[in-house]
């Protein structure tokens, strides 16, 4: 089985994304062609990332990504430590984000304490 792939986005960058067909940001502030790949998170990484990286944004946005999409773009996915001499692997996403890749957007609050928690990753049912 496996794990569900997200993004954290700001809603700006999301914005332009939509604007020119594809999310083109590795992570805040910074592009693919800069960093080389896309952070993403499974989900029990979230709440921590969120906070760590974006605690000053009133709101973030988590992209639900569609793997198998992703694998039919020809994108490849690598588990990888987020820093030299960390022991916790992260999903890489080595190519941009294309739109048609991202199954949902979900908006998430900063709470009022300055941190993110219960990250908004549970499938809603549907009828």
């Amino acid at each position: 089985m496996t794990q569900d792939l997200f993004h954290l986005a700001v809603p700006e960058e999301w914005a332009e994304a939509t604007a020119i067909g594809a999310y083109e940001f590795s992570t805040r502030g910074l592009s693919v062609e800069q960093v080389g790949f896309v952070h993403c998170s499974y989900g029990h990484q979230l709440a921590g990332v969120a906070s760590r990286f974006y605690g000053d944004c009133p709101q973030v946005l988590v992209l639900v990504l569609n793997t198998e999409v992703l694998a039919g773009h020809g994108l490849r996915i690598v588990e990888e430590p987020a820093a030299e001499n960390a022991t916790e692997l992260f999903p890489h996403l080595y190519g941009p984000i294309p739109l048609d890749a991202v199954s949902e957007v979900r908006p998430w609050n900063r709470e009022a304490e300055g941190g993110f928690t219960d990250p908004p990753i549970h499938r809603s049912a549907r009828p």
